[in-house]
Order: C-alpha cells, then sequence, then structure tokens
C-alpha cells in the first residue's frame, strides 16, 4: 500500500476498535473476540486483504511507547482555540498503523524513543511521559532545530524530524486538520442562467416550461 492510500485510510476512519469482551461470571477467565474492521470506503477484493491484515496484526509500540508519543504529538500540534491536538485527530493511532505499513520507521521510531528516555533518565531522573512538563519541553527544545541542536543530540535530531513529519502528516489528513486549514472542498454554485442581455444579442430566450422549471436564485446583497 502505498502512503496516500494509508492515509485515506486512517483519515476515513478505518481504524476500528480492537476487541469486545464476552459478558462472564465473577472469576471466569475474559474471553476475547476480534471485532471485523469496518470501512467507509469501497475496497475491491485485494485492498481488503491487505488492510485487513496489517489491522490484525499485534500493536507494535508498547502502551509506555504509545504514551510518550501522544505527549510528543500534543507538543508538536497541541489544543488551540481553532481545532483539537494531535492525539484528538487520533494521530498515535495513525503512527501505529505506518510503522505497519512503512517498516522502514519501525527502527528509528523504537530507537528514537528509546534514546528519548535514556536523556530524561540521565538529567532527570525519570522517563519522558513521567518528567515535568517544562523538563519534556526543554528536551524538545533540544532536538526540533537540527541548526541549532548540538552534535550529540542528532540522534533525537532525526527521530523529531520524523515524528514532526508523521505528526504533521496525520494530523492534516484527519478531519480535524482539514477544518483546521479551512479546505471547504468542492461546493455547488448558484446559477440564474444565461444573463438577459447575452441572449438577446443572440436572439434566444428561455421557454415558458424551462423558466417554471429552473431554480432562480436571489442575488447576493451589496456589502
Amino acid at each position: 500500500m502505498d502512503r496516500r492510500k494509508s492515509l485515506k485510510l486512517i483519515a476515513t476512519g478505518a481504524l476500528a476498535g480492537g476487541a469486545v469482551v464476552a459478558g462472564c461470571k465473577p472469576g471466569e477467565k475474559k474471553e476475547e473476540a476480534a471485532k471485523e474492521p469496518v470501512f467507509n470506503l469501497d475496497r475491491n477484493r485485494d485492498e481488503l486483504k491487505y488492510e485487513k491484515s496489517l489491522l490484525a496484526q499485534e500493536t507494535f509500540f508498547t502502551p509506555h511507547e504509545m504514551a510518550t508519543i501522544t505527549l510528543l504529538a500534543d507538543i508538536i500540534i497541541p489544543k488551540d482555540e481553532v481545532s483539537g491536538s494531535a492525539s484528538d485527530a487520533k494521530v498515535p493511532d495513525f503512527i501505529e498503523f505506518i510503522v505497519k505499513d512503512m517498516p522502514e520507521h519501525q527502527i528509528p521510531m523504537k530507537g528514537g524513543l528509546r534514546w528519548l528516555d535514556m536523556q530524561c533518565l540521565k538529567k532527570y531522573e525519570h522517563p519522558f511521559k513521567d518528567c515535568k512538563h517544562e523538563q519534556q519541553i526543554e528536551l524538545v527544545d533540544a532536538i526540533a532545530y537540527p541548526e541549532k541542536a548540538k552534535p550529540d543530540m542528532s540522534q533525537g535530531v532525526q527521530f523529531f524530524s520524523l515524528m514532526r513529519n508523521l505528526t504533521a502528516t496525520g494530523f492534516y489528513t484527519s478531519e480535524i486538520g482539514v477544518k483546521d486549514i479551512g479546505y471547504a472542498g468542492n461546493a455547488p454554485t448558484q446559477w440564474n442562467g444565461v444573463p438577459a442581455d447575452v441572449l438577446a444579442q443572440y436572439k434566444l430566450s428561455y421557454t415558458e416550461k424551462e423558466l417554471k422549471e429552473c431554480i432562480s436564485f436571489d442575488p447576493a446583497p451589496n456589502p
């Protein structure tokens, strides 16, 4: 699957819930049944087979890693008065999906998350997700600007650049992101037909039947 199809899959809500828990009596072991993924776009047989196989794979990131990804994504695109945050747009789910569809991102992402935690453990004695917000921002600032970063931050710079790219891609292909940039898409126009002076120039006119059947719009008021 190419990148465009991957984005389309996420943007149209193809990531279904993981599992449902069957009812049981106290003390009995809970059984889980996988949900069949629901797709909102038409798929041919091969697409469905491939996409379902991706969604059926085990979760790539650990809960600890997903928590870190969520924090980073919301630092990159926080919630504001215009729209929700990256996590509101389900960017972490997008990144989880993308590393399965594009395995070349798996090692850089895993390694980068580990590097981030090691830096925080050395400096703050806590992994990134458990650090204070000010400490998280301090480390992010050290790797977010390649031209200003110190040489020993190079691995972090590469990781953060990838994280930022994935976050921006996931966010701006989501419903929230599309609204954030003000993209309205195609919209119908209002047309009252050929102007009377043009019809007169060519000695043409609408019939009474055409005028009765056509929709007429009032002209827009002057500002």
